[in-house]
């Protein structure tokens, strides 16, 4: 006679960045997680500067891994910290470091048929867009379980606004007509 296991509890995994894009999938990851009743799993993916094949060619630079991988965990530790107050998310789960790149580790990670992916899909422009693959098309067309995109804050696109503004000396606020 088999050994009887419960089965396993449903799973929200959300990519996590630091960026504003990401802090939000984490808030509506929470909030999915506490709906649902399931764990969450706060996940940030982190490759070598150069890339892995880089770090296979120049065996010098494994020395830099253990440290790079610090750095990892204290920027998720940080995500953590801004949205939920502390390093705890205060739900069952457990964060993880996963080194690769940032979209097949998530879909890696999230391989559960329960499980659901929550990603942030952030503002890109056309020349971001060509220049460095979205993560959260590439977590859409490749996961297994359903897959949550989360999109940018409308303030989000305020504050790129003034930063522009900002940046080519431009009055952060237009000028009014006045009659």
């Amino acid at each position: 006679m088999s050994e009887y296991r419960p089965p396993s509890a449903a799973r929200v995994v959300v990519g996590v960045n630091g960026s504003p894009g990401g802090a939000a999938a984490l808030a509506r990851a929470a909030v999915e997680a506490r709906r649902r009743g399931a764990e969450l799993w706060p996940v940030l993916a982190w490759e070598p500067p150069e890339g892995d094949l880089a770090s296979r060619r120049f065996p010098a630079t494994s020395a830099l891994v253990p440290r790079w991988e610090q750095l990892a965990r204290e920027q998720l530790a940080g995500a953590l910290c801004d949205v939920f107050g502390a390093a705890d998310t205060g739900l069952p789960g457990q964060a993880v470091v996963v080194r690769g790149a940032p979209g097949r580790a998530l879909v890696r990670t999230a391989d559960r048929e329960d499980d659901v992916l929550v990603v942030g899909t952030g503002g890109r422009g056309l020349l971001r867009r060509g220049l460095w693959p979205s993560v959260s098309r590439y977590c859409l067309a490749h996961a297994t379980c359903p897959v949550l995109a989360v999109p940018p804050s409308p303030l989000e696109a305020e504050l790129a606004a003034v930063r522009r503004r900002n940046t080519w000396g431009l009055p952060l606020l237009p000028p009014t007509a006045t009659p």
